[in-house]
């Protein structure tokens, strides 16, 4: 085998990925073996900045200080939410505010809740399951419609607990 012929192996074999190659022949026999604690990282460049979409003939005729004052007013919210506590669902099922369609909502929003006390139902595998509050406070707000699908950790109410 002449050398021209061996680093062509070599170069395919190290574009192959390969780790070992062994060839023998009546000739010659040939071990080629990198190392196989070697680690090759690929790194793709990340983009400094989302592409923004092109934008359409109606939103480039809007003005564009526009979309700011939007971020701006979800802040206020955010942080008004962060001082309540989710009462979140403890399985998957069917979310029933009140024990039957014709009796009245277990709690309402504004209701005060003890710890204990039944807010709702969440029916699974034709079991209803009594879910009680976690915490004791008012009820700020309801999350969840009635009989709606729940998923295990899904917020269900916001309680204001002071």
């Amino acid at each position: 085998m002449k050398a021209k012929e061996i680093q062509d192996l070599i170069d395919f074999i190290a574009k192959s990925g390969l780790n070992k190659v062994n060839i023998e022949t009546e000739e010659f026999k040939i071990s080629v073996k990198r190392d196989p604690d070697q680690q090759v990282t690929y790194v793709k460049e990340a983009p400094s900045a989302p592409a923004a979409p092109a934008p359409t003939p109606a939103a480039a005729a809007a003005p564009q200080a526009a979309p700011a004052p939007a971020p701006v007013a979800a802040a206020p919210a955010a942080s008004e939410e962060s001082k309540y506590i989710a009462i979140k669902a403890p399985m998957i099922g069917t979310f029933y505010r009140s024990a039957s369609p014709d009796k009245p909502s277990f709690v309402n929003v504004g209701d005060e809740v003890a710890k204990g006390q039944v807010i709702c139902i969440i029916e699974a595998m034709k079991l209803f399951n009594e879910i009680e509050s976690e915490v004791s406070g008012k009820i700020v707000k309801v999350l969840v419609d009635n009989a709606t699908p729940v998923e295990y950790d899904q917020p269900l109410y916001l309680v204001d607990p002071s």
